[in-house]
């Protein structure tokens, strides 16, 4: 079983998400494709043929690896067919949207709760998976996470999404270059965080080295990534996003305006540099080359796509803070059923569902081969025996430092362009206060 996981867990980190959480711009594959395996679907005569979109999440964007999920599955259930499309960020949204105008959506789609549940669920296209929701599922899912079992129940009280896996998105540093300019002195590694008063001091002391040609990007060129920007905005002074039943944006308050008005401050002094110009993706680039100091959108993920590019040690660092208690946004994926009206089908996307995410073999396997970490308590931990052992352990201690997952929040597509919006002004020198009024005004707006 570990060594099956290795092989797995080799090909998610080859092709795992360029930016973090939301925010890959992975080509897709166009097409559909599906499965073929050794037991014939047709040799019963009552085959179910089922469709399935999945966003580029690790290895789950490589056709290799899930098609050979889908014979695992079908060596089990050989009369469900399952054809695969693969999706990205960059125009994913679209298709979904163009089939929902044309009621021709896939069965199952693999994504996360700000999708499934807050833009197709509370639309009313989703089926309800609360049977998937067993007692001992739900308390399995719970030992790990109560914020995963929140954010993939509707505001009705349904569940559209039955999770596979989670992380907690972090930032990293150059330790190397943080060392020999002397900015190391400003983080604790036993704890992998930094005061907001460190942060600031390290910015500083990168800025007047000369040693490096930019300290850190506020990457505003589009929403790719910005769950970095987010943390680090909020993280600063302890502000929120949202209010805590996320009915509505929070990001113009007095401490996260404070914080914006650090960071207007620290990109007039040139210690960081706001560019409309970069999303996430570009400037990991950045950082991976060296260019940059530090990057705001880091994960596990992430680590090992840059890993053959980077001739420094990518150190993974908490946000700062000014009370010491961070607050790192999450990311959660699973599967949500798009409501065809077909019970056969449903029936058949619903036994694939369990199989990926529940089976004693094919859960951990499916887990690790997105990259990230199991939401089910029970699976332990997925990377036990493989060269990837200590690397994740790593970043599994973020996990606990998970904020709320505010992701479900209505208007949550209409409030991302708006934040990067936002940032620009922000780097082109307007009033904080009036631009996160603005925002704030923008994205309440896209509630209703």
């Amino acid at each position: 079983m570990k060594k099956a996981l290795a092989l797995v867990m080799a090909g998610a980190m080859a092709l795992s998400m360029v930016a973090c959480g939301g925010g890959s711009t992975s080509t897709a594959t166009s097409g559909s494709t599906a499965a073929s395996t050794g037991t014939s679907t047709a040799s019963s005569g009552a085959a179910t043929e089922i469709t399935l979109w999945t966003y580029p999440i690790g290895s789950w964007q490589k056709e290799e690896t899930v098609n050979g999920f889908i014979a695992e599955f079908n060596k089990q259930y050989p009369d469900i067919k399952v054809n695969v499309e693969y999706l990205d960020y960059t125009n994913g949204d679209d298709k979904v949207t163009t089939a929902i105008e044309a009621k021709n959506t896939p069965d199952i789609i693999f994504e996360g709760p700000e999708r499934l549940v807050s833009n197709w669920g509370a639309k009313g296209l989703m089926v309800d998976l609360s049977d998937l929701w067993t007692e001992e599922a739900t308390a399995d899912i719970s030992k790990t996470s109560e914020a995963v079992v929140n954010a993939c129940k509707g505001a009705d009280g349904k569940y559209y999404e039955y999770p596979l896996c989670m992380t907690a998105h972090n930032m990293a540093i150059n330790y190397e270059l943080f060392e020999e300019t002397g900015a190391l002195q400003y983080i604790d590694e036993e704890t992998r965080t930094w005061t907001t008063d460190n942060f600031v001091k390290a910015l500083e002391t990168l800025r007047d080295s000369g040693k490096v040609m930019t300290p850190a990007i506020v990457y505003c060129g589009g929403q790719g990534g910005d769950q970095g920007t987010r943390a680090l905005v909020n993280n600063l002074y302890s502000g929120t996003y949202t209010n805590a039943e996320h009915t509505a944006y929070t990001a113009n308050s007095a401490e996260n305006v404070k914080a914006l008005e650090l960071l207007q401050k620290l990109n007039n002094e040139q210690a960081l540099t706001f560019d409309p110009a970069l999303q996430a993706s570009d400037e990991l680039q950045m950082f991976a080359n060296g260019t940059a100091a530090m990057t705001f959108c880091w994960n596990a993920s992430n680590e090992a796509t840059y890993a053959e590019q980077v001739t420094f040690t990518p150190y993974a660092m908490n946000f700062p803070t000014d009370d010491g208690k961070v607050e790192l946004c999450g990311g959660i994926w699973g599967f949500g059923i798009f409501d065809n009206g077909d019970d056969a089908k449903i029936e058949a996307a619903k036994t694939f569902i369990k199989f990926i995410c529940d089976d004693a073999t094919q859960g951990p396997a499916s887990v690790q081969a997105t990259g990230f970490f199991p939401v089910r308590s029970s699976f332990g931990n997925v990377y036990a025996g493989t060269e990837d052992e200590t690397r994740m352990a790593t970043f599994q201690t973020f996990l606990p430092n998970m904020g709320d997952y505010y992701n479900v929040t209505g208007g949550w597509t209409e409030q991302r362009t708006a934040w990067w919006n936002m940032l620009q002004e922000v780097g082109n020198g307007s009033d904080v206060q009036a631009a996160a009024d603005k925002f704030v005004e923008t994205s309440n707006a896209a509630i209703g």
